[in-house]
């Protein structure tokens, strides 16, 4: 069994190598070959420094979505950081493609950061209902003050390299080829004292700022009075200031936990787990992929596609060709158009989708009113076809949520239209009659369709889990 994280000396220095594809997820044996690798690397009376880099297209990406909601197993992140942060021998660290969440925790763990061009860094914890739980709330603020640790971290947006420079959280932007060039190059700069290691967690308590943290919590209170882990941020990063990095790191897990207990991380780690596969058709054979789709009639949607398509490889024409797949076919204009040997795909707007039968087409693509995630209905196509035009899609990054014999986004728009005053609860009632008739292949493509294109709050997971919350709720109280 080949181990995710590796150690091999490199003349004087120590390289400790994640290789955890598809993005090097801190899973349990990550976070277990780092300790042991470090360990490795300490031992080694040949080495005056170690070097943590990540093998494939990025860092760390984060953690292991295949552990959410399981029990943590050990180490827990927070003690492998701190055992990276208590290197006898410094660390030094090189990033690419992005260093998110616990990876960018790692590298706050490391005592000099070096970052390839093109790299993100972020700690989007709270977008998922969470903080970041593993010393991101104490140990980002000690490099770049309080004002930038609130922003960074309760919009949980990304950095990229050269922001991640200039606000201090990154030592070196280089420009070598690979992230382990960089950090060889980096490391022999700081044995030969042109760079200077530092331990994060040894620098000063970051300067009070209550203006910038009384400015957070008025933003939060008028952009999102409802969410509950925005304003734990605020608690974790204001405490960086008065505690030692003990005592901050306590406070920050029982805030972590707060969150972990809140039903909203619940809802919202649905919503991302809705989000990742509802271009997939159960069932469905691998498709002969569709590279070659005519573009029938005028439709902004595109231009949109057209900017992607050399990229992904597709040709895309005005009309039919001999070697034409699929015609994707503007409202008001004839379908005829379209051979018979070729896939017809019709767009409809969610508002006109309540008459999908009379359409001449395989399959109809809704399009929402805003947001940007569309819905590929089957109308009359198998699962493999219908499946082939949602990988077409996806390829030039048209995002869909796949569904049959009707309109997810058709309904829920009308129910919510037709509402007297909660298009919430109306919402949530169509749901559960979607749901019966079998128009979804997965229910949360239905709460998916409701948060991206209809603003259903996101933190409640979307109205078919709150109506079956509620289903279940009175179940329990009726027995």
């Amino acid at each position: 069994m080949t181990t995710p994280v590796t150690y091999q000396r490199h003349d004087d220095i120590g390289v400790i190598s994640i290789d955890n594809p598809p993005v090097n997820a801190l899973g349990q044996a990550v976070r277990q070959g780092l300790v042991e690798a470090l360990a490795s690397g300490n031992e080694d009376d040949q080495v005056r420094a170690l070097l943590l880099v990540a093998n494939g297209r990025t860092f760390i990406a984060g953690a292991d979505i295949r552990e959410f909601g399981k029990p943590p197993q050990a180490p827990l992140l927070t003690d492998v950081i701190r055992q990276l942060e208590a290197s006898a021998k410094p660390l030094v660290v090189a990033l690419h493609g992005t260093a998110l969440g616990g990876g960018l925790e790692v590298a706050l763990g490391c005592q000099l950061r070096v970052t390839l061009p093109g790299t993100r860094v972020g700690l989007p914890e709270v977008k998922l209902g969470l903080l970041p739980g593993a010393g991101g709330t104490q140990r980002l603020p000690r490099l770049v003050g309080v004002a930038a640790a609130l922003d960074l971290i309760t919009s949980g947006r990304f950095a990229s390299a050269e922001e991640a420079l200039a606000l201090g959280i990154v030592d070196i932007l280089s420009d070598a080829e690979s992230p382990l060039d960089a950090g060889l190059a980096a490391a022999r700069e700081m044995l030969a004292g042109t760079l200077t290691p530092r331990v994060t967690g040894e620098l000063p308590a970051p300067q009070a700022n209550p203006e910038a943290i009384a400015d957070y919590r008025t933003r939060l209170e008028a952009e999102a009075p409802a969410l509950y882990s925005p304003f734990r941020c605020i608690d974790a990063i204001a405490a960086s200031c008065d505690n030692s990095l003990d005592d901050g790191l306590r406070y920050e897990r029982e805030l972590f936990v707060a969150c972990m207990d809140s039903p909203q991380r619940a809802g919202l780690i649905h919503a991302f787990f809705a989000a990742r596969t509802p271009h997939k058709v159960p069932e469905a054979d691998e498709p002969t992929a569709i590279a070659h789709l005519a573009l029938l009639g005028e439709h902004p949607l595109f231009r949109q596609l057209e900017r992607h398509a050399e990229r992904a490889g597709i040709t895309l024409t005005a009309a039919p060709e001999a070697s034409t797949q699929a015609c994707l076919i503007a409202p008001g204009t004839e379908a005829a158009a379209c051979p018979p040997s070729c896939l017809r795909v019709a767009l409809v707007a969610a508002g006109e989708a309540s008459q999908l039968d009379a359409l001449d087409a395989e399959l109809a693509l809704v399009l929402p009113t805003q947001g940007a995630l569309a819905e590929l209905v089957s109308l009359d196509a198998d699962a493999t076809r219908q499946q082939a035009v949602a990988a077409l899609l996806k390829r030039l990054r048209q995002g869909v949520v796949v569904s049959h014999r009707g309109s997810l986004l058709a309904a829920l728009s009308d129910a919510a239209g037709d509402a007297s005053g909660d298009p919430r609860a109306a919402m949530e009632a169509a749901s559960l009659r979607l749901a019966e008739r079998g128009w979804s292949y997965r229910h949360s493509d239905i709460d998916l369709l409701a948060i991206e294109a209809l603003d259903y709050p996101r933190h409640l997971g979307g109205p078919h889990r709150q109506a079956s919350l509620a289903l279940s709720d009175t179940s329990e109280n009726a027995s």
